[in-house]
């Protein structure tokens, strides 16, 4: 199944749990600024921050049965389908871009690289990246899956879920380098719950361009 096949999917019935740290978000980013969210899903981390002030809002998602659950939940956000790779803005047209749980649903390396080279195009000089997603975990469960998919996908961490998606979960080394051009204003380990109820390791990281 296509990831893009698996989205639409679970469109309906997917609960996002990744938190946005609204207090550190907000030292950084003005409530009059542009902000991106790249895979939004449903809208739900946008709608939070709707909620807490902030008017000026755009999400994108190659879902297209999680945006018309977005629209049809918050009418008033500015959500859109995602076409290609490319991201439908203008260079240096954003304040901020938010990337919650997307690169563990991104499993090359190659293709990650390409996502942050489109964010860091439409990022105003000086704009902020802000990044929660999963690192690599230790337990058997999981030790089990990345032993199990590391040689069909060529990544360690990356595997499949009995309904279908495939995930990556991240070795630290690399987010660092995937990260490396942007000033490191925040980054914090963290533990999460994922979108089916278990316990992950975790990061947030708050760069700027």
């Amino acid at each position: 199944m296509k990831q893009e096949e698996y989205w639409n999917s679970v469109s309906e019935k997917k609960e996002f749990t990744s938190p946005i740290q609204l207090e550190n978000f907000a030292k950084y980013i003005k409530k009059d600024s542009c902000i991106l969210d790249v895979g939004c899903g449903y809208g739900r981390t946008l709608d939070e921050l709707y909620r807490n002030g902030y008017q000026d809002l755009v999400g994108i998602d190659f879902s297209s049965g999680m945006i018309a659950r977005g629209k049809r939940q918050f009418p008033y956000l500015d959500l859109r389908i995602k076409e290609d790779d490319k991201i439908a803005l203008p260079d240096a047209s954003v304040d901020a871009v938010i990337l919650f749980a997307v690169l563990t649903c991104i499993r090359t390396n190659e293709e990650q690289e390409q996502l942050v080279a489109e964010i860091k195009r439409v990022l105003k000089p000086q704009g902020i990246l802000y990044v929660n997603d999963f690192l690599l975990n230790t337990d058997e469960r999981n030790l089990s899956r990345y032993e199990q998919f590391k040689d069909i996908y060529g990544v360690y961490g990356v595997f499949e879920l009995p309904e279908g998606a495939v995930c990556r979960h991240h070795d630290e080394a690399w987010i660092r380098q995937l990260l490396k051009d942007f000033a490191e204003l925040e980054y914090s380990r963290v533990t999460r719950t994922t979108m089916n109820g278990h316990s992950s390791n975790g990061f947030y990281f708050l760069g700027q361009k």
